[in-house]
């Protein structure tokens, strides 16, 4: 297990905090019978070489490794090494929903990226730690600002490049004995499209295997594959929008509208409808383990939220009364997502001029600002004010504020 670990230079790649050669000891320790040290070295690595969703150097060289841990049955944990691949693949995946992971432009950012990295000096191995974000720094500094996107692109892509390599092992892990594994085997395919052909076949494979009588399964995973499915272009079945089960449906409409978009059939637009506007009490941040959907952390509402974006302009007045309804009951982020699909749908032309009055705004700007001051939850985050949605009413031109949205269209704070 693991051979050749010790064959690379780990101290000539870098990572967040400097040289690599720490990396070696963490992946051996996701081998540890210990679920302490195993989630020790978990976390070690999400820190090092996935540090706030950013990718390094020794990024791409720790995948074939954690590969070969995801491989072994005699892996603890396989569902937490897929997870940390995933999220080494793509970042923060709910970036890039309801589309999909844009791989095309992906690659046509990395141009050039190749050799930028090579001409990197290696990472500072002394003693003086201040050194070791000196040297990174002072190279990123030397280069232009186009160099710099050229460069991380880079990381990022090889780093992506590597985790694909693996797809067709998460394709046999979706036949794993373990439901939280194949959940998260399907939660990985679903961003590599150009491996979309046969990702497709086995995720409709193991649709139909978790449903044979005996196999124990959860909605969650079931619903999951279905997402992934349409992630990849592959639209699951109208039938499924008839299912009893509120997961597989929502699963199916998400699926559908990804695929069908503007041309989407009334069934689909209207689960996705109703889900926006009366979201049931577990399809928010944190549902029941059973029903958990990966993308977004789980977080369906936002989910649908942006799913609404695919549809097409014969739907906007329905959509943007669902989200009038919504609103109210939001906060945080998925205020935050909300109030942006809002937004856009009521400010089609972009922001309002500085210093637009109430009765210049558009029926549509007008029913949202009334909606906004009226409403506490949405400006809200742990009962404090959301700065990321202060900004986002801002930018579009409306006061920043409830009490300043209250004066602007005339009321008593």
């Amino acid at each position: 297990m693991l051979d050749g670990l010790d064959d690379i230079d780990w101290a000539r790649l870098s990572h967040a905090y400097g040289a690599a050669d720490d990396v070696p000891g963490q992946l051996r320790a996701l081998l540890s019978p210990d679920p302490t040290t195993r989630g020790e070295a978990l976390l070690d690595l999400y820190t090092n070489v996935f540090h706030q969703g950013n990718r390094f150097e020794a990024s791409a060289y720790a995948v074939p490794f954690l590969l070969e841990l995801l491989a072994d049955p005699a892996t603890p944990d396989p569902a937490a090494v897929l997870g940390l691949l995933s999220a080494l693949a793509v970042g923060y995946g709910g970036r890039f929903l309801p589309e999909g992971f844009p791989v095309a432009e992906y690659r046509r950012a990395a141009e050039g990226g190749r050799e930028l990295l090579a001409a990197k000096p290696p990472p500072w191995t002394g003693t003086d730690e201040s050194q070791k974000e000196y040297v990174e720094y002072t190279y990123a500094e030397s280069l232009s600002a186009a160099e710099r996107g050229r460069l991380w692109a880079y990381v990022e892509l090889a780093t992506y490049d590597a985790v694909r390599a693996g797809v067709p092992l998460f394709r046999t892990v979706l036949t794993h004995s373990d439901p939280s594994v194949r959940r998260v085997a399907a939660y990985a395919l679903a961003w590599f499209p150009e491996e979309a052909d046969g990702s497709v076949s086995a995720l409709a494979g193991a649709v139909d295997a978790v449903q044979e009588p005996g196999v124990e399964s959860t909605l969650g995973e079931l619903a999951t594959m279905l997402v992934a499915s349409g992630l990849l272009g592959a639209a699951p079945d109208v039938s499924w929008l008839a299912d009893p089960r509120p997961v597989v449906r929502w699963a199916a409409a998400i699926g559908r509208a990804r695929v069908l978009g503007t041309v989407a059939d009334q069934a689909t637009v209207e689960e996705l409808l109703n889900w926006v506007s009366a979201l049931p009490d577990d399809a928010g941040t944190g549902p029941v383990e059973d029903e958990w959907v990966p993308f977004l952390d789980g977080d369906r509402g936002r989910y649908t939220a942006l799913a609404l974006r695919q549809l097409g302009p014969q739907h906007e007045d329905r959509g943007f009364e669902a989200l009038l309804d919504r609103l109210p009951t939001v906060g945080g982020e998925q205020s935050v997502t909300v109030l942006g699909v809002a937004l856009r749908l009521a400010f089609p032309d972009g922001p309002a001029a500085a210093g637009t009055p109430v009765a210049a705004l558009l029926p549509r700007q007008r029913r949202l600002a009334e909606v906004l001051g009226r409403s506490t939850e949405p400006w809200l985050i742990d009962g404090q004010e959301f700065d990321n949605v202060t900004m986002l009413v801002g930018y579009y031109g409306l006061p920043r504020g409830r009490e300043a949205m209250l004066t602007y269209l005339g009321r008593v704070p």
